[in-house]
């Protein structure tokens, strides 16, 4: 249904954490104790996606789809408990994507890409602390959300770069567009990014960056 919200979850097996995802917006994930925690929480972060879905002209539809609808629950791996990351594709994730659909999703992880660009130039002056008392940096969280797209995510679909970070804009995007080229060249010969679906890595791409998106806005002291 239109007004639905589309939830995957993934629940760890000692039951520590579950991860929230909107399987239709990429980079939408929250984790809580339980599933009903996790799942209120990614309703709480609904208005701070909202700006993603703009950029590509889908707030409308978005704001739509207000009531969450768990599609399917997939049992998670000692990761899933750890970090509070969706670490195994769902079953659902492997069905067939259409051109469009890929389209769309691409469009979305662009976004939020453009989103964490925006959150990590806001300001120089020093982030407060984390929930912990420490935390990164700006420039240490910026190096961190590369370096691990080229390790965990470029890779997957044959990308391999020296172990420098690029951080100029232009090496940056040439980057994110070689790994875009790479996704659909993987999707016209019906491969997956190792033992990972398409749908799966954009989503996990996606979340990457706003997660630390969301970490800047919320650590920012202006």
């Amino acid at each position: 249904m239109k007004d639905q919200l589309r939830v995957l979850l993934e629940i760890g097996p000692k039951g520590k954490r579950v991860v929230a995802s909107a399987m239709d917006w990429p980079g939408l994930e929250r984790w809580g104790r339980t599933e009903d925690e996790a799942i209120e929480k990614l309703r709480a972060y609904v208005p701070r996606y909202a700006p993603v879905a703009d950029r590509v002209g889908l707030r409308s539809e978005f704001e739509r789809g207000i009531v969450p609808h768990v599609v399917e629950r997939t049992p998670g791996n000692t990761s899933t408990d750890w970090w509070g990351i969706a670490h195994v594709p769902s079953v659902i994730e492997a069905d067939p994507l259409t051109d469009d659909e890929l389209e769309r999703r691409i469009g979305l992880m662009r976004a939020t890409w453009a989103f964490f660009d925006d959150a990590s130039g806001a300001g120089d002056a020093p982030l407060t602390r984390g929930p912990r008392g420490g935390g990164r940096e700006r420039d240490q969280i910026v190096r961190h959300v590369y370096a691990s797209e080229r390790h965990n995510f470029w890779r997957k679909v044959a990308i391999r770069e020296p172990d420098e970070v690029r951080l100029t804009p232009e090496e940056l995007a040439d980057l994110r567009e070689r790994y875009i080229a790479a996704i659909r060249e993987y999707h016209a010969e019906d491969r997956a990014a190792r033992k990972w679906p398409l749908r799966f890595l954009i989503r996990r791409t996606a979340q990457h960056a706003m997660d630390h998106a969301w970490e800047l806005e919320d650590r920012d002291p202006g």
